[in-house]
This record gives C-alpha cells, sequence and structure tokens, in this order.
C-alpha cells in the first residue's frame, strides 16, 4: 500500500551525494532500477533523472518492517529512503558517479507501486520504437533519453542567455493565425464563433516578427512552436520547435556575426566543442557544382566533377543527349573502390532511380590501370583516358557519372556520394563541420503551376546588382538569403527582408500574384509597410535538429518529449482521432466518409 512523504523532505538527488556528505543523514528519493537480497542485507540501485545510488537495507540499521518493505521491492517501484551516507564496503564501480559510497537506510517508505514494465528501462534500449513510443511515459525514464532532454532545456536556456545579453527581447507571436498558403500545407482550426471560417496554425511567426520590426521592436526572438502539414524524416516532425529572431537596420553580414557567435557559445556551453570563427561560407551554386546539395556534408570529399565537355561529341548516347537537352554530366570518385561487385554497383544504379536518374554510367579503373565499364565500347582509348584524367581517377578507383538536366544531376550525386561514404565507413562522426550556405536563387521554377514560385518565401530580398534582372530574367536572381548547415543537414535559414513597397509588389509580380491577390493574403504586413519600415533580417534554427545533431542522435524523436511517428500520429494517446458530432456540430463541419475511413 502506497505511503506518504509525510514528514520526510528529500534533501538530495541521487548522484547530488558524494563522499563529501560521508557521515551525513540525507533522504533520496526515486524509482526503483534493481533489488538484490543477498540473505540479511538487500541491496537496492535507485534511480533518478541525476542517475544511480546504492542503498543498503540491514536489520541492524532499520526495524523489522523496514526489512519487510525492502524485501518486497521491484523494479520501478517509488519509493523515499532516509540514512546515513558511507563509504561503500564492497569495490568501488567507477563507472557510477556515485561509485564510491552508499546510503545505509534507516527509513523507507513505498509511494508508489509498479507494474512489471513491458521493456527494460535501461540505456540503449533495443527494445523496438513503436513499443517505446506506446509507452513513451516509461522510455523517457531511460537515463540515455533523460540525458538528451535535460541537455535539450540546457540549449534553450543558453540561447535565450545569450541573446538577452545581445539585447533581443522575447515575445510571443499568435498561434492561432489567418492561413497564407505559399509553402508547406497548413494545419487548420475551425472557429466555432465564425462557422466556416478557419485559423491556420502557424509555420513560422515570419509575418508577426517582420511586424514587431515595423513597430521599433529593433531585435526579437522566441523558441517558438510550428506546425507543418507535411511528409515526416527522420529530421521533421509535424510540430516542431524553432528558434526565430529578426533585427533591425541590419544586412546579410550582421546577422551571420552575431549567430556564430551564438553557435560558438551555445556549442562551448553545452557539450564543450569549440567552434572557431569566422564559419566557412559558400554559395549556392558553389555547393551544387561540388557537393550536389544546398546542405552539403563537407566531412569527407568524393566531390562532383563535371565532364561535360570532356564527353562533349563522344559516342555515348546518354551522355550527347544529355547535353543536348541543356543538361550536364557529373561524375564522383570513389576511391578505392573499383572493385566493387557488380551486385553493389547495381544496388547503387537502383539508388540513384530513387532520385530521378535514369541510369547510372560507371566505369572502374581497375589496379593493372585497365578499364571495366558499363559504356566504354562507346567511347575511344583517347576518350576514356581524358575521362579518367579529368576525374582524377588512379587504379582502383570507381567512377560514377550521371547525365540529365541539372537539377537531376545534382540530385541522384549529392544522394550518391553520402551513400557511398557510409558504406565505405569514411565521415567522421566526432567531426562537427559548420557552413553558411549563400546567394540562393530567389526564385525556382514551378512545373506543375507553370510559375515562378519564392525559393524561400516572397519577402526575401534579392541581392542589390541582380534587382534589374527581375524583370529581364528573374530566373538568374540572386537572394539575400542564407542557411547554416551542420554535416550535411540544414540547422536553419534566414534572409534580409524587402522593405520598399516597389520591389516587394515587383516580386508578387514576379510570382504571378495580383495586387488583390497580394493583398488579400498578406494586407494586413503590406499595409503595416506603409507606415515606416526598417530594413529589417532574420534567421530561424530548429532547435530539435541542432540538438539532435550535438547528441549524436540518429532521429529528432530522440529529442523531442512526446513525438509523433511517420503518419504523423502519437502511439501512446492515439491521436489523432475522432470527436463527438456533438463538437463537430458546434463547429459547422460535416465529416465525408473516405475509402480511409470506412475500412
Amino acid at each position: 500500500m502506497a505511503e506518504s512523504m509525510k514528514g520526510l523532505k528529500r534533501t538530495h538527488r541521487c548522484t547530488e551525494v558524494s563522499a563529501a556528505n560521508i557521515g551525513e543523514t540525507v533522504t533520496v528519493m526515486g524509482w526503483v532500477q534493481k533489488q538484490r537480497n543477498k540473505g540479511g542485507i538487500i541491496f537496492v540501485d535507485l534511480r533518478d533523472r541525476s542517475g544511480l545510488l546504492q542503498i543498503i537495507f540491514e536489520e541492524t540499521d532499520i526495524q523489522a518492517e523496514g526489512m519487510a518493505k525492502a524485501e518486497k521491492l521491484r523494479s520501478e517501484f517509488v519509493i523515499a529512503v532516509a540514512g546515513r551516507v558511507e563509504k561503500r564496503s564492497g569495490a568501488v564501480n567507477e563507472n557510477l558517479a556515485t561509485g564510491d559510497i552508499e546510503i545505509r537506510a534507516t527509513e523507507l517508505r513505498i509511494l508508489s507501486e509498479a507494474e512489471t514494465p513491458p521493456f527494460p528501462i535501461e540505456a540503449d534500449s533495443k527494445t523496438k520504437e513503436e513499443l517505446r513510443l506506446k509507452y513513451r511515459y516509461l522510455d523517457l525514464r531511460r537515463p540515455d533519453l533523460q540525458g538528451k532532454l535535460m541537455l535539450r532545456s540546457k540549449i534553450a536556456a543558453k540561447i535565450r542567455s545569450f541573446l538577452t545579453e545581445e539585447g533581443f527581447l522575447e515575445i510571443e507571436t499568435p498561434i492561432l493565425q489567418k492561413s497564407t498558403p505559399e509553402g508547406a500545407r497548413d494545419y487548420l482550426v475551425p472557429s466555432r464563433v465564425h462557422p466556416g471560417s478557419f485559423y491556420a496554425l502557424p509555420q513560422s511567426p515570419q509575418l508577426f516578427k517582420q511586424l514587431l520590426m515595423c513597430s521599433g521592436y529593433d531585435r526579437y526572438f522566441q523558441i517558438a512552436k510550428c506546425f507543418r502539414d507535411e511528409d515526416l524524416r527522420a529530421d521533421r516532425q509535424p510540430e516542431f520547435t524553432q528558434v526565430d529572431m529578426e533585427l533591425s537596420f541590419v544586412d546579410v553580414d550582421d546577422v551571420i556575426e552575431v549567430n556564430e557567435r551564438l553557435i560558438q557559445y551555445v556549442c562551448k556551453e553545452a557539450i564543450g566543442l569549440e567552434v572557431s570563427l569566422p564559419i566557412p561560407r559558400m554559395s549556392w551554386q558553389e555547393a551544387m557544382n561540388r557537393f550536389g546539395s544546398d546542405k552539403p556534408d563537407t566531412r569527407f570529399g568524393m566531390e562532383l566533377t563535371e565532364v561535360s565537355e570532356t564527353v562533349k561529341g563522344c559516342g555515348f548516347g546518354v551522355f550527347t543527349s544529355a547535353l543536348e537537352a541543356g543538361g550536364s554530366v557529373r561524375g564522383i570518385n570513389a576511391k578505392g573502390q573499383a572493385e566493387m561487385p557488380r551486385k553493389k554497383i547495381d544496388a547503387l544504379v537502383e539508388f540513384a532511380k530513387g532520385y530521378g536518374a535514369k541510369g547510372l554510367a560507371y566505369l572502374a579503373v581497375l589496379p593493372d590501370g585497365s578499364y571495366k565499364s558499363s559504356f566504354a565500347k562507346f567511347m575511344s582509348e583517347e576518350e576514356l583516358k581524358a575521362l579518367v584524367g579529368k576525374m582524377a581517377g588512379e587504379p582502383g578507383d570507381l567512377l560514377l557519372f550521371a547525365a540529365d538536366k541539372n537539377k537531376i544531376v545534382y540530385n541522384v550525386l549529392g544522394a550518391l556520394r553520402l551513400e557511398i561514404a557510409g558504406q565505405m565507413g569514411i565521415i567522421d562522426e566526432d567531426q562537427f563541420n559548420f557552413l553558411w550556405i549563400t546567394d540562393f536563387p530567389l526564385l525556382e521554377w514551378d512545373e506543375e503551376e507553370n510559375r515562378y514560385t519564392a525559393m524561400h518565401h516572397p519577402f526575401t530580398m534579392p541581392v542589390d546588382e541582380d534587382l534589374a534582372l527581375l524583370d529581364s530574367d528573374p530566373g538568374k536572381v540572386r537572394a539575400k538569403a542564407y542557411d547554416i548547415v551542420l554535416n550535411g543537414t540544414e540547422l536553419g535559414g534566414g534572409s534580409v527582408r524587402i522593405f520598399q513597397s516597389d520591389v516587394q509588389e515587383k516580386m508578387f509580380e514576379v510570382l504571378g500574384f495580383t495586387r488583390e491577390e497580394a493583398y488579400n493574403r498578406f494586407g494586413f504586413l503590406l499595409n503595416a509597410f506603409k507606415y515606416g519600415v526598417p530594413p529589417h533580417a532574420g534567421l530561424a534554427y530548429g532547435l530539435d535538429r541542432l540538438v539532435m545533431l550535438l547528441v549524436k542522435a540518429d532521429s529528432i524523436r530522440e529529442v523531442i518529449a512526446f513525438p509523433k511517428v511517420k503518419d504523423a500520429s502519437c502511439l501512446m494517446t492515439n491521436a489523432p482521432d475522432v470527436v463527438d458530432e456533438k463538437q463537430l456540430d458546434e463547429l459547422a463541419i460535416q465529416v465525408c466518409k473516405t475509402d480511409k475511413t470506412e475500412e
């Protein structure tokens, strides 16, 4: 039967007790990790969020009633123990922070009994994630998961501390907003008071933080909940946390400078990582040409090489037809992989097809200098030699080529270099490579909608010298946009915002919005701009991704207390779920049956 804490007050967390407390009487509380009855003496490992502490129960120290209770202790019972701190009687446990001491119990209270949990509460659990997420409240007791969430808390606190010292004001923006569908899909919230009308949950605080700049707050930040109804991946969730900021009277270099110092400070304080400044910068075009990605992993080489000129006019139709269609031919050199089995090469071809490739051409430079290739018969010896030379190929190397539109070639080879590097084990997991990507294209062409769309959002300022191209060649306009990348993952991004009405109107025109459409979607912002708006810029980080990378987790689910799974559902609470007809009636909503709901 559960007992009360009355009269007992916790004096220490488990690992707050140390050899300095020997001889003192302390009170600790937590969960039983393990109980071992050695006959006349009972050992209990007590666990709280700080770690483990050994408790000893012996008849000479605790009343018979206390020993009887100690005998019934099982895993996950919640207990309170008062006792004396002593030097450990047995061998010192070097693996525990409290491995040189123990508590000799004088009083025990069982605060809560527990059923046998469906899986062991232990670090590095081998239990399937689906089961752990169903019982997430138990999973969250695991020490490795607790460590990650405690570090997340520390990182958030350090971010707040730094930005406050830098003159940023923490201001909250609304969760219930107007839907402005230009980007990812919104989560919609029906209004009971305004039947047929909907709020949208924020994909970011973008428009409100720009309004705060119009209102003169100068430097704003917020650790904000954001929502996107999109397909999930290891580093995506339907709801996520963003470190959001906006600054007035600044340009690109000002935003980058303060954020570099923020990154340096947080990494040092959180995990002792020294980040040297300045962080390298690379233009979007250079990143695509060298790595096939605008979030390149620079911890290893295997960079892309364009060979379009080298193979121009050769007899291999796959190469020449791609060039004639305005595309390119590029390759990567997998050093030392020339003797990769054909089965593995075929698997790489299938992998490439998953990224849009029609196929993958390969050329292995064998140790004796001869070639094994999927296309050698279509090219002369001189052409093959020139191609190998352009790729810096040496005996033992495997050269892989993609030929298509640039976008597809980049996607294919960018993904392929990561796949092969993973297979080869050449990525240093202890390395942290930060990188700024700058000068993004302002616009990208949407084949389905047959119009330009904003690569970031419609309020991104073009690079000054490219402004004239908005009329003559919009696709070549670069943006004053910047992303911060860590080890091949985009941590965050931002831009200088448009603050001149003529430039903003031109941007809407290029995007295919009429003036009426622009005001219908963004009128509250555009109207605010009529009353004096400062030049301003901002940036937002994904806090979940940052923590995930700093703790070397495989998924952001490991650093979010209650995450969703791939179909955006919660296995623990069974959300989303149906609601009562009465609730739907109040909202003037009728649910249409679909094949999925009828099954």
